[in-house]
Parts: structure tokens; C-alpha cells; sequence
């Protein structure tokens, strides 16, 4: 009777300390989205009679569930809660109330009691929702630093996410500009805008206590801007922001600017002393040649100086080069056309002709398709296919291939004596002239794309165009009507147009899809008509070689024509286009310096179609002189015609007389 006593107070004293409601020992955490489950459960059977379980927000008291009755009763629900909070009902008779929340939003974060009411006792137990965040920091202040030194941009992540699977992105706001990527637990600096590449880089040892903070090394004036850390981990993303600032000028700047000076002043100063030297009949003719001679090297040397220290400090590779590639080349065009200045023909006559714009054209030709190249060969990095880059490289080396046999075909035509020999050369030279365009178009469709296969025929196009040039004389024995003066001018007008046309539409459209689709088209358009004028001057000396044994003397003399026209055009170019992109660079520089962004994004949007302009202009002098050269032949053939028709009128005379009857125009013009 005792022992059933004391079992009996035993079980009075369990059921007076009621049931104890378990839940988790901390916070819950999930990312949004997600469904999460919200622990709460008994360790002992409850009687399933009048058994009653409600979940509510602590903050609000608003009902997320309820069991009640035996069943689930979801029309008790909050709206918010419809269809997301549900009980794992075939777990209550085991003592499991936990309450599942699918979708979960920023708004859910909170605390949530669950409370359980069994006859007459009760218990509860608190939740708390987090969902899943990155938190990412940087700095509070903005970054100051002059030009060359180095600088870091804070960005700190706290996330209890591994690296792994974390991707950080840097990128400058002002224009989305990729600064460096993380990626796969490793940096990717190929995916780095070329401004930033190789100048840029992250802490690796600080990586896996979340610091992905930025040094950029060898700051510039353009690096002045709103950089942004981006943090992705798999749905989760935030940021922080860090500001560069207050960027001065270096001595970089300053050696840039002496150049763009020293180029600028010193044009001038030559030209004002040549232009005094020679309304002086006291001055001999040696110091006019040595001032000409400094005005043609001096300034463009400085300004190629200059353009390489831009290269180092704020110009891209592709802006820098082409430029600099240019400005010491252009002595070599200014020297080939000191001979359409009468004043300085006996001075020079010896030595300028060691000077040819062809060598010009083939230098430049390399260096500008070897940036191409580059370019090309960066942007395919990631192709799997190789087939690309090897045709590309294909394509390149026939480009220096030809330029090399162009350049070397002049120079042996130079010293040719015999006639055959000497027109043989000039032959070759034009043939790889013309045959040029295919390596240079295919080199390009390879680097970046066939926009459609209609752009095949290009490369067979361009050249018959140019060869249509030479072929005048040849056209005007068959043609009697191209044999008047405004027709040989319209009919050399056009294909030159034509030319150019096609090249700038081809080139547009194979670019259009890169950044730097207009610069380029303005160096491609530079060489194309340097190009034309090579063409037009090889034929305009071979024509001339042939009048010269045939006693003409008048040819030469057309190619100087417009004298004083020639010497303003040419101090045009030698110190008119050289203050310009002094006074361009100049500017560019300082509004860098000053407000962190450049006017022109690119110099070559202004030096080569200026340059375009200049080489224009003597090319119109080729085609006059070519015109000169054609009538000086005519009106030869023509006396040739008349002696033979006072020794006799037969068939074969009269034809011959026929085919080389000048028109009325051409007979007239002074030769």
C-alpha cells in the first residue's frame, strides 16, 4: 500500500511541473528565398485531445499558423503567411511542432513564439529568423593620391561564406568599366579593361579572412573616379563604394607637357627665322636649307617624345603607338615633298631622294596591323579554337612580307639605270602595293570577325580600283573621250572616292562591334590614302622617266605648279598640324589633371584625319602632275603624227594618227 503511494505522488508531481517546449539554442539563418524550418518540440507524449499549437510574431502577435482540433487551420493565417507557414502534421503526435516558412523574405526576419496548450498546462519557446547577408564595407573617406603612386581601396566582406563560393567584382561606375575579377576561389586579371591591366591586384593572403581589398598600383589622372566592390554569393549580393581623389600632376605630366611646348614654340620660331632668311638676299642659301631641315625634324621629333610619355602616363597601347609611329615617320613625307618647293630644289636634289613616302607607308603599315595583331590575339585569349589566331598571324606576316618586298622594290628602282630594269621594279612595287589589301582585310576579319561573307569581295575590289589609276593612259588610246582634260580629272576623282568609300564602310562595319571602332577607321583611312598616293606617284615617276628620254620637259614642271600654294600647304603640315596636336595634347593633359576626364577620348581622332588632310593635298599635286604628264604625251604622239603624215598617208599611219590625236582641250594646255 505504500509503494502505490508514493508511484501515485510521483506522477502528481510530473504533471504539476507541466511539459518543458524545446527549441533551437540559437538563431535561425537562411537566405532569402529559401524555405526554413522553426524548431519546437516536446520530449514526452502529449494526449492529443484538446491539444493546441500556435505560432506567433513576438514583435506583433500576428498569427503565422495554428493547430487546433487535430488539424491544421490555415484560415486562421496572417495574409502574409498564406500558403508559406505549415506544420509537418504527421510529426505532432511525436511531439513535433516545428513550422516550416517557405520563401522567406527580408520582412520575416524576427523573433517567433511558439506556444503549446495541453489540458491544462502550456509551455512556449522563442525563435529567431535571420536571413542570410553579406555585409561589405569599404572606406568612409576618399582616397587622395598624386600620379604614380600606389593606392589601396578598401572592401571587406563579413560572411561566415567561404571564398569558394564568393565572386567579387571591381568595376568604375562611370562607365562600368571592369577593373579586376574574383572568381572561383582565384583573380582573374584578363577580365581587367586595358587601363587597369597589369596595374592592379588583390591581397591573396587576406582573401580568407574576407578582405578583398584593391591596390592599384602607378595611379593616373584618369583612375579618378567611383570605384565599386560588388559581392555575389549565390543569391546573395551587396556592395561598398570607394572614391578616388584629388589627383595632381606628375613629372611625367610635366616632361609631356615641356615636349608639347618645346614642339609647339619651336615650329613656329623656325618658321618665322625661315620666312626672315629669305626675304634676305644676304643669306645663303645653306642656312635656308638647315632651317628647313630643323623645321622638318625638330617638332615632330618632340612631338614623338611626347606622344610616348603619354603613352606611360594616360594613353592606351593602341592610341600611343600608332601616334608616335607616325610623328617620326612624317620627316620622311616632309622631306619627299621639299621638292614641290622651287626655292629649295637645288639644295636638296641630292640627297631627297633617298626619302620616299613609300618607305613611309610600308613602316607605318607594319606597326599599325602589329597593334591590330595584339589586339586580336588578347580578345581570342579564351577561344578554345586556335584556328583564329593562327590565320590571324598568317595574315600578318604576309603583311610584312609585302611591305618589306614594297619598300625593297622602291629602293632598287632608285638605282636602276637601265629603262627595263627600273620599270620592272616599279611594277613589282605596285603589284604588292595593290596585292596588300588582302592580307590587311583578312588579318582583320580573322582578329575580329566576318560581319557577312558579302565583304569577301573587298580585297578584290580595293585594288581594281587603284590599278583603274595607272590604267588611264591605256584606257585614253582606246577611249577618245578620256582624252578630254575634265574627264581625266573626274575619272581619277572617282576611283580615288570610290576607294575611300569602300574602305571606311568595310572598316566601320567589321569595327562596329569594338569600343574603338572611329579611331581605328581614322588610321585606316590615313593609310589608304597613302596608299592611293604612293600609287599615283609611282606612275606619275615612271611616266616621267619615260617623257624625260623622250626630251619632255614640261612634265616636271607641272608637278610644281601651284608653288606658292605648295609652300602654304606645307607649312601647314610642318607646323600648322604639329601646334594643333600640341595644343590638344596640352589641353587634354591639363583638363585630366584637373577634372579627371579627357575631352577627346582618343588622339587619333585628331591627328590622323588632320594628317588625312595634309596627304590630300599632295595627292591632288600627283594627280595634276599625272594629268601634265598625260597631256605632255598626247601632244607628243601628236607631232610624232604630223611628221609621219607629211612622209606618207597610208592605212597604218592614219590609224596610229587616229589613236593618238590629243582632244582640243589638251592640245591647247601649256605644256
Amino acid at each position: 500500500m505504500m509503494d502505490i503511494t508514493c508511484i501515485f505522488m510521483s506522477i502528481l508531481m510530473i504533471v504539476a511541473d507541466g511539459f518543458i517546449v524545446h527549441g533551437p539554442s540559437g538563431p535561425v539563418i537562411a537566405p532569402l528565398g529559401s524555405s526554413v524550418v522553426l524548431p519546437c518540440y516536446v520530449d514526452e507524449l502529449l494526449l492529443m485531445e484538446g491539444l493546441e499549437v500556435e505560432w506567433r510574431r513576438t514583435d506583433s502577435e500576428a498569427l503565422v499558423h495554428l493547430y487546433q482540433d487535430g488539424e491544421s487551420r490555415p484560415e486562421a493565417q496572417q495574409q502574409e503567411y498564406h500558403d508559406r507557414a505549415n506544420f509537418f502534421t504527421d510529426q505532432i503526435h511525436h511531439g513535433n511542432f516545428s513550422l516550416r516558412l517557405d520563401n522567406l523574405r527580408a520582412e520575416d526576419e524576427g523573433r517567433y513564439t511558439c506556444r503549446v496548450y495541453s489540458q491544462q498546462d502550456s509551455g512556449e519557446t522563442v525563435v529567431q529568423i535571420k536571413h542570410e547577408r553579406l555585409l561589405v564595407s569599404g572606406s568612409d573617406q576618399s582616397v587622395s593620391a598624386y600620379d604614380g603612386e600606389d593606392v589601396t581601396l578598401s572592401c571587406s566582406v563579413d560572411s561566415h561564406i567561404t571564398p569558394e563560393h564568393i565572386e567579387v567584382s571591381w568595376i568604375r561606375t562611370d562607365g562600368d568599366i571592369p577593373v579586376l575579377l574574383f572568381q572561383n576561389n582565384e583573380p582573374l586579371p584578363d577580365s581587367s579593361d586595358e587601363q587597369y591591366r597589369d596595374r592592379v591586384e588583390f591581397f591573396t593572403a587576406e582573401i580568407p579572412k574576407g578582405n578583398f581589398s584593391l591596390r592599384l598600383k602607378s595611379v593616373r589622372t584618369e583612375d579618378k573616379g567611383v570605384y565599386m566592390c560588388l559581392v555575389f554569393a549565390g543569391d546573395l549580393s551587396a556592395n561598398a563604394t570607394a572614391e578616388l581623389e584629388q589627383l595632381g600632376v606628375s613629372s611625367w605630366h610635366i616632361a609631356v607637357l615641356f615636349f608639347c611646348f618645346a614642339a609647339g614654340f619651336g615650329a613656329v620660331l623656325l618658321l618665322c627665322c625661315l620666312i626672315y632668311c629669305r626675304s634676305k638676299n644676304t643669306v645663303t642659301s645653306s642656312m635656308i636649307r638647315n632651317l628647313q631641315v630643323s623645321l622638318v625634324f625638330y617638332p615632330n621629333i618632340c612631338m614623338f617624345f611626347a606622344f610616348m610619355l603619354w603613352g606611360f602616363t594616360e594613353g592606351s597601347l593602341h592610341e600611343t603607338v600608332p601616334c608616335c609611329a607616325l610623328y617620326i615617320l612624317r620627316p620622311v613625307f616632309l622631306i619627299w615633298a621639299l621638292h614641290y618647293l622651287k626655292y629649295l630644289q637645288v639644295n636638296h636634289n641630292s640627297w631627297i631622294r633617298f626619302f620616299r613616302i613609300t618607305h613611309e607607308l610600308a613602316v607605318l603599315t607594319v606597326v599599325v596591323y602589329s597593334v591590330l595583331f595584339a589586339y586580336g590575339w588578347r580578345i581570342s585569349a579564351h577561344d578554345t579554337n586556335y584556328r583564329r589566331r593562327i590565320f590571324s598571324g598568317m595574315c600578318f606576316g604576309f603583311v610584312v612580307l609585302f611591305c618589306l618586298i614594297l619598300s625593297g622594290a622602291m629602293i632598287l628602282s632608285r638605282d636602276m639605270r637601265a629603262e627595263m630594269a627600273d620599270k620592272i621594279m616599279r611594277l613589282s612595287a605596285l603589284c604588292m602595293l595593290l596585292l596588300l589589301s588582302f592580307p590587311q582585310l583578312f588579318q582583320m576579319v580573322y582578329s575580329l570577325g566576318l560581319p557577312s561573307l558579302v565583304f569577301l569581295i573587298v580585297p578584290f575590289v580595293q585594288p581594281l580600283l587603284l590599278f583603274c589609276i595607272p590604267l588611264l593612259p591605256l584606257l585614253q588610246a582606246r577611249f577618245k573621250f578620256l582624252r578630254r582634260r575634265w574627264i581625266q580629272i573626274l575619272y581619277i576623282i572617282i576611283m580615288t572616292l570610290l576607294d575611300i568609300i569602300l574602305v571606311i564602310y568595310a572598316h566601320l562595319v567589321i569595327l562596329e562591334r569594338e569600343k574603338e571602332y572611329l579611331e581605328w577607321t581614322c588610321v585606316i583611312l590615313f593609310l589608304e590614302v597613302l596608299k592611293i598616293t604612293v600609287v599615283v606617284e609611282n606612275h606619275v615617276q615612271e611616266r616621267l622617266g619615260v617623257l624625260r628620254r623622250r626630251q619632255t620637259e614640261s612634265s616636271q614642271q607641272g608637278s610644281n605648279t601651284f608653288s606658292l600654294c605648295s609652300e602654304i600647304m606645307f607649312m601647314f603640315g610642318a607646323v600648322g598640324l604639329v601646334l594643333l596636336n600640341s595644343v590638344t595634347l596640352t589641353a587634354e593633359l591639363i583638363l585630366k589633371a584637373r577634372n579627371g576626364e579627357r575631352v577627346m577620348k582618343d588622339m587619333r581622332v585628331i591627328v590622323f584625319p588632320s594628317e588625312s588632310v595634309f596627304v590630300l593635298y599632295w595627292l591632288i599635286l600627283q594627280m595634276r602632275a599625272f594629268l601634265r604628264i598625260v597631256t605632255a604625251g598626247s601632244t607628243h604622239n601628236q607631232r610624232n603624227s604630223h611628221q609621219r603624215g607629211q612622209l606618207g598617208n597610208t592605212p597604218e599611219t592614219r590609224e596610229m594618227e587616229n589613236l593618238s590625236a590629243a582632244d582640243p582641250d589638251v592640245s591647247q594646255t601649256k605644256t
